[in-house]
């Protein structure tokens, strides 16, 4: 069949169980109200330590291709969303720390570009809509900012974003006591640790993110045996997203068939499915500023291949067994190892490694295959913040040009392997930043990947690890390419909950091939 003759046709209907409505039902109420802007500035200023002092976080401006009348896809800022909950361009907030006072400073809009564009909210309508003290014009905020008096501090989060009135103003004056003090280091972190643990309407969004992503993988696997591309999973997915209002990804979509599912973050979603085993679909959209992250390895044929069946069933003992760990004062990196583990003893069952399981957990060799962090958080990003320390610990994470490599982002190295086996030998202080606590929000995405030049390039000339590796075992692997399934998981006060309803083992087989897993058509 063609991409023309694909029917895209999808269903529209909720598609939960009784507890999953009763849990909607709640998440309805609950973002009926204002998204807590108010109640996240002050828990900023708890994590600042300080009480006094003026936060001042600039959004995302209008932008404009150069040389066009286009621009790119708006995208507000995430810390500035953080301590606003508005998701347009051209608003400033700041909070007076000392009198709790949060204001919002938006753009007005000139009734000919209304015409044209549509019109932002008028003062008075804004104060209704978000959850802030104040709402004035940004024609006003310069006016406000050289207002301040010379004792205070203003907290912005990067040096570029500093009050352009007192960066001026400063450049003019001839002591550095004259005018309010800039802190462009403090705030940041402190909005980090914030960020880390959710409260209740933060939580009610990704689990709507997570519904919705849900249902668009459910539609997808209804619909596989009569795809034949990896564009069409792309486009149905985004069309079911689209359809229930989430028109945003939190991420491009990963739709990668046979040795394409092998790649971390794949992005080409053009290729034939015809003549590969399984397809990796890494897709998740954001509601509301908020994302979801959910992947399924779906067997193209409607059945796994007995190789693909056997890395299927080892991910699957991996994830289910890590899921169960979840809970408040479990470090993760322990459950990282304990995944590591688990894909051990399955490689070493199916001849893939060789050697005994204590001499292959001490040189990292599984890394090889399960390439990267068991999961990480999520939140305003997919790949959300972390608080004081990463949550697979300094060891065994990378900084990149400055920013903080996670989740998937960071390779999994034996190296880096052994140093987090190492991490027990931390101090007390340490480790307790990284444990988990309810409220986070965190995926739990063990993957076995069979990348032939990531493999040969690295392990298989290495003196210690291809000794340890059966390659001609290896070799009957290729063809399986990658094998991953993910959820998001809410830590809660007694365990955790799993925010992913989107089918998987023996339900995901049945709604691929029209068994009871699976609505009727109309």
């Amino acid at each position: 069949m063609s991409a023309a003759e694909f029917d895209y046709e999808f269903i529209l209907e909720d598609e939960f169980d009784a507890i999953s409505l009763g849990k909607k039902r709640s998440d309805d109420e609950i973002l009926s109200g204002k998204y807590p802007a108010k109640n996240h500035a002050r828990k900023v200023a708890h994590e600042l330590g300080v009480d006094k002092g003026i936060v001042y976080l600039v959004g995302e401006p209008e932008r404009l291709f150069p040389d066009s009348d286009q621009g790119p896809k708006f995208r507000q800022q995430r810390y500035f969303y953080y301590l606003s909950g508005v998701d347009y361009a051209g608003c400033t907030v700041t909070y007076d720390i000392a009198h709790d006072n949060l204001v919002l400073w938006i753009p007005y809009t000139e009734p000919k570009k209304s015409h044209w564009f549509g019109s932002t909210p008028s003062t008075a309508q804004a104060a209704r809509l978000y959850d802030a003290d104040q709402v004035h014009y940004a024609s006003d905020l310069a006016g406000y900012i050289t207002s301040l008096p010379a004792a205070a501090t203003v907290y912005a989060l990067h040096p570029d974003q500093r009050p352009p009135q007192l960066v001026q103003h400063q450049s003019f004056r001839s002591r550095s006591s004259d005018g309010p003090k800039i802190d462009t280091t403090a705030l940041k972190p402190a909005m980090n640790r914030a960020r880390e643990v959710k409260d209740s309407y933060e939580i009610a969004l990704i689990r709507r993110a997570n519904d919705i992503s849900s249902a668009a993988h459910r539609r997808v696997a209804q619909a596989l045996l009569r795809m034949t591309n990896e564009s069409q999973l792309q486009a149905v997915f985004e069309a079911v997203c689209t359809s229930r209002d989430a028109h945003s990804q939190a991420y491009p979509v990963i739709a990668g068939a046979g040795p394409n599912g092998a790649t971390l973050h794949y992005g080409a979603n053009n290729a034939p499915l015809k003549g590969s085993a399984n397809i990796v679909l890494d897709a998740g959209c954001e509601y509301r500023c908020y994302a979801s992250d959910v992947t399924r390895t779906l067997p193209i044929s409607g059945s796994f291949s007995p190789r693909a069946a056997a890395i299927s069933d080892i991910v699957t003992r991996m994830q289910n067994e890590c899921i169960a760990l979840m809970r408040p004062g479990k470090f993760f990196y322990e459950i990282h190892q304990h995944a590591g583990h688990v894909a051990v003893d399955g490689l070493l069952k199916l001849g893939i490694l060789r050697g005994t399981r204590e001499e292959l957990i001490a040189a990292g060799t599984v890394s090889a295959f399960f390439t990267h962090g068991l999961g990480h958080h999520v939140g305003l990003e997919v790949h959300d913040v972390v608080g004081d320390a990463p949550l697979l610990m300094s060891a065994a994470s990378e900084t990149v040009g400055g920013v903080l490599r996670r989740g998937k982002r960071t390779m999994m190295t034996p190296k880096k392997l052994l140093a987090m086996n190492r991490i027990s030998q931390a101090t007390a202080a340490e480790k307790q930043r990284t444990v988990l606590r309810a409220g986070m929000i965190l995926t739990i995405e063990p993957g076995l990947y069979f990348n032939r030049e990531y493999l040969e390039g690295f392990f298989r000339e290495d003196p210690v690890h291809s000794k340890l590796i059966e390659w001609d075992v290896v070799e009957r692997y290729y063809p399986v390419g990658g094998s991953r399934t993910e959820d998001c998981i809410l830590v809660t006060e007694s365990g955790h909950e799993n925010l992913t309803t989107a089918p998987k083992e023996q339900e995901l087989l049945d709604v691929i091939n029209g068994r009871h897993g699976s609505k009727p058509r109309k």
